[in-house]
């Protein structure tokens, strides 16, 4: 046989393959799928210095006996990245926007950075 011919019969099956691999979402990333926490969140990086400023704020004034939430560390985890995503979706706050420390109250108000962080602290601790 044309070597040719072995080239192009190779090629038309590869390139078959790959419509079909398209097609059938052989390439298409899987989402991940995660249980949001019910209640306030709150997001935060390790290593994040105004994180430890909320962090620091809570403990200081004993804001987990005041108030109940969750806290969600999202620079090295990436279930909880998703999680953030899709609140910051509620939110309507573009990705780029998006940073830590970030609060959902839990119904559907973001909070991102410190000094709002620790105001909406203080206002559910009546402080």
């Amino acid at each position: 046989m044309d070597k040719n011919i072995v080239i192009t019969v190779v090629l038309i099956i590869f390139a078959g393959l790959l419509v079909w691999a398209f097609q059938s979402g052989v390439f298409v990333p899987k989402p991940i799928t995660v249980n949001v926490p019910d209640g306030i969140i709150l997001f935060y990086g390790d290593g994040c210095p105004h994180c430890k400023i909320v962090d620091d704020f809570i403990t200081e004034n004993k804001i987990e006996d005041k108030v109940k939430f969750t806290r969600l560390e999202v620079w090295y985890d990436k279930s909880n990245q998703a999680i953030l995503g899709q609140i910051a979706q509620k939110c309507n706050i573009e990705t780029n926007q998006v940073g830590v420390p970030f609060l959902y109250d839990g119904l559907k108000k973001c909070y991102v950075g410190d000094v709002d962080v620790i105001n909406f602290f203080k206002t559910q601790a009546g402080i």
